[in-house]
């Protein structure tokens, strides 16, 4: 394959910072591969939050546009050190991957097994490694801990749940729908309760002693029970904020009463600034995947053209697992 830039290809741009209506995929130039750079024939890209905030110009990363969206890619790869041509990898950036060709960093494309689809592949890098690093890096999840896991039935929830288990916990889906429940345990959660009296609900089910740790990619209004729902000691990790609702407020004393932390999980801002931390997850990783503790589930599968209603559906929290999008078949 020619990688010259007079050739293109097709990309999904944002042009105008005004939300995933305004999505376009539109003809660009091919990318060449530098030094320490893998180019990839992208099969699936991932649906992702900060595509999303991205296209409403809302994330802390911002590009000028136009620019191309595109967060977890997998494909073959075509050409890069490391890597042998044809090789199936999966990779992750900022921006960049929803286009025909991408170049990634050799830091940050990974390779799969072939029992997994390129369509479960673009699940792998943000949603599990956010969860990994969560749960291992920042959480401290031993065997036996109780997990109680917000947003169950979303990418993140659902990585979060599998990655639990593959630690030795026992996990608690909180979601808001009948459907949305059954979907996270299907995705391998013990238990599965609703949003409303979760607190009381993850009390009971732990003997009255709670929880060890929440993941929370919720916020919100929910924030202040879920640390009411731990057990002494327990934290709550904070992913970020997808009810819309703001970032909640709390009072610190609480923590004191009863020995209980609140953690950050910047997982992205940990990872692209230690060279070879992601290698390192991926490693941690794999035998969860062989095992098939760790099985993506996949929601949704948009083309190409659909990029934009894809954001949209998830900004209506209409999706269920990862949503893809196929740039080619």
């Amino acid at each position: 394959m020619h990688t010259g830039s007079l050739r293109s290809m097709r990309a999904v741009q944002v042009i105008t910072t005004t939300g995933p209506d305004d999505i376009v995929v539109t003809d660009v130039p091919e990318p060449v591969p530098g030094p320490g750079e893998v180019l990839v024939e992208v099969h699936s890209v991932g649906i992702a939050f900060p595509d999303l905030l991205l296209s409403k110009g809302m994330y802390q990363l911002r590009p000028e546009p136009p620019f191309t969206l595109g967060v977890d890619f997998a494909g073959v790869v075509v050409a890069g050190e490391g890597f042998e041509p044809g090789q199936r990898v999966a990779g992750v950036g900022g921006y960049g991957g929803a286009a025909e060709l991408v170049v990634g960093s050799v830091e940050n494309v990974f390779p799969i097994p072939d029992s997994i689809t390129f369509d479960e592949a673009v699940a792998l890098p943000m949603n599990y490694l956010t969860a990994l690093f969560a749960l291992d890096e920042r959480g401290g999840v031993q065997a036996g801990d109780t997990v109680l896991v917000h947003g169950a039935a979303g990418g993140v929830g659902t990585a979060t749940i599998q990655v639990a288990k593959a630690l030795g916990a026992r996990t608690i889906a909180v979601a808001s729908t009948e459907e949305k429940r059954a979907y996270a345990l299907a995705a391998g959660a013990d238990e599965a309760i609703p949003v409303e009296g979760f607190k009381d609900a993850a009390r009971e089910l732990t003997g009255g002693n709670g929880v060890d740790v929440v993941l929370d990619v919720v916020g919100g209004s929910l924030f202040t029970d879920s640390l009411r729902a731990l057990a002494r000691q327990g934290r709550v990790l904070v992913v970020g904020f997808a009810s819309g609702e703001g970032i909640p407020e709390v009072k610190v004393n609480r923590l004191l009463l009863t020995n209980t932390d609140i953690r950050g999980v910047g997982w992205g801002e940990y990872a692209f600034s230690h060279p070879g931390y992601m290698r390192q997850q991926w490693a941690q990783l794999l035998p969860m995947i062989e095992s098939g503790t760790v099985k993506p589930p996949v929601g949704k599968v948009y083309p190409i053209e659909e990029f934009g209603r894809a954001l949209v559906d998830m900004d209506e929290r209409a999706t269920l697992g990862k949503s893809v999008v196929r740039i080619r078949d």
